[in-house]
C-alpha cells in the first residue's frame, strides 16, 4: 500500500476542529520583581529620614528656633558653603578615578550621598551611593573600590596637611595645648589604629580564599594611583578637592556662628573645626553626628566662646549640613534609583 506524502496533497491542508491559540500570558504587562524591589529602594531613604526626624525632633526644633533670630545674609553665606561641599566631594570623586565621569550625574549622586552619609556609620552610605553609581558607569569593582579607597586615604591626609598649615600661619594664637585629646582618647585612637591592621592579617590567616581579592584590589588600587598622578589634572581635582572640602564645611559653621554673635576671628572658628573633626570623626557615627558635634563645642569654648553661643553654633551647622539638604537629599536619592543611575 503506497503512502501519500502531505506535500502532495492538492491545495492546503486544513485540521478540522483546530483549538484556536491560547493567549499569550507572558504579553501583558504585569509589573516585574525588579521594578518592585527599586520601588522599594527608593522608599527605603525617605523611611530611615522620617524614623530618624521622629527619634531627634528635639534637636531640628531647637536649632531651627535658634536660627529664625540670627542674621539671615549669613546664613545665606553658610548655605553657600554647604552647597560648595557638594561640589568639593564630586571633584574629589572626579579625581580619584581615571575615566571622565558625567559631571550633572556626579554632583546628583553626590547631593544623595550626602542623605545616604547621615543614616549609616563611618560614610557607609556615601560610599555605596558612589559605588553603585560608578559601576553604573561601567568601571569594574575592583576599580570602583579603589577609588573610594583613595578618595578616604587622601581626605584625612589633607585635612592633616591644613591643621599643620595653620599652626604655621598662626604660632602662638591657637591654643593648641588645649585641644590635645586626654590619655583615654589618645589610647582609643592607638587602639584603633591597631586593630584594623590585626583584624585584617587575622581574617587573611584564618580564610585563604580572600587572599587573593585582597592583593588583587591593592594592584588594582597602586595602578590607578599610579595612573593618576601622572595627569596633573587629576592631581588637582584629587587632592584640591580633598583640601577645600573641609574649609568649606568649616565655612559653613564659621558662617552660623557670625550670625548668631560668636566671638571669635574665622582662622580660630575653622581650625577648631579641623582639630575637632579630626580627633572625634574616627569614631564610626552617622554622618560625624554625636562625637564630631561634641568635640566642636569644646574647642570652640577652649577658644574663649560662650557654651550657649558654641552650642547654638554647633546645632545651626547641623541644621545647614544636615537636616536642610536631607529631605532633598533622599529624594535625589530615590529618583536616581528609579531611573537606574544607581
Amino acid at each position: 500500500m503506497s503512502q501519500i506524502r502531505i506535500d502532495e496533497l492538492p491545495g492546503p491542508l486544513t485540521l478540522a476542529h483546530s483549538p484556536s491559540p491560547s493567549p499569550d500570558l507572558s504579553s501583558r504587562s504585569f509589573p516585574s520583581p525588579a521594578r518592585h524591589l527599586r520601588l522599594a529602594l527608593s522608599l527605603v531613604p525617605l523611611l530611615l529620614i522620617g524614623g530618624w526626624a521622629a527619634v531627634d525632633w528635639r534637636a531640628v526644633h531647637d536649632g531651627s528656633a535658634r536660627l529664625v533670630s540670627a542674621d539671615p545674609w549669613w546664613l545665606l553665606a553658610g548655605v553657600v558653603f554647604t552647597c560648595l561641599c557638594w561640589v568639593g566631594a564630586s571633584v574629589t570623586r572626579q579625581g580619584a578615578i581615571p575615566e571622565r565621569l558625567p559631571p550633572g550625574q556626579l554632583l546628583a549622586s553626590q547631593f544623595a550621598a550626602g542623605a545616604a552619609n547621615h543614616v549609616l556609620p563611618a560614610g557607609i552610605g556615601a560610599h555605596a551611593v558612589t559605588l553603585r553609581f560608578l559601576q553604573g558607569r561601567g568601571i569594574s569593582l575592583a576599580r570602583a573600590t579603589a577609588s573610594l579607597a583613595l578618595y578616604s586615604l587622601v581626605k584625612p591626609i589633607a585635612k592633616t596637611v591644613l591643621i599643620l598649615a595653620f599652626l604655621v600661619a598662626f604660632p602662638g594664637t591657637l591654643r593648641i595645648g588645649q585641644l590635645v585629646p586626654d590619655e583615654q582618647m589618645l589610647l582609643l585612637l592607638a587602639a584603633g589604629a591597631l586593630v584594623g591592621p590585626a583584624a585584617t592579617v587575622l581574617v587573611l590567616t584564618v580564610v585563604r580564599r580572600l587572599r587573593r581579592p585582597l592583593f588583587e584590589f591593592v594592584r588594582t588600587a597602586l595602578t590607578d594611583a599610579r595612573i593618576l598622578h601622572t595627569r596633573p589634572s587629576r592631581v588637582l581635582a584629587l587632592w584640591g578637592g580633598a583640601t577645600v572640602f573641609p574649609l568649606f564645611q568649616a565655612g559653613v559653621l564659621a558662617s552660623v556662628g557670625a550670625s548668631l554673635g560668636l566671638p571669635l576671628p574665622w582662622p580660630h572658628v575653622v581650625f577648631a573645626y579641623l582639630a575637632a573633626s579630626a580627633v572625634a570623626g574616627a569614631v564610626p557615627a552617622p554622618g560625624g553626628i554625636g562625637p564630631v558635634d561634641a568635640a566642636l563645642v569644646i574647642a570652640l569654648v577652649v577658644f574663649g566662646a560662650p557654651m550657649t553661643l558654641a552650642t547654638a553654633s554647633v546645632i545651626g551647622y547641623r541644621v545647614l549640613t544636615v537636616w536642610l539638604p536631607l529631605l532633598p537629599g533622599a529624594l535625589v536619592l530615590s529618583a536616581l534609583v528609579r531611573r537606574k543611575v544607581l
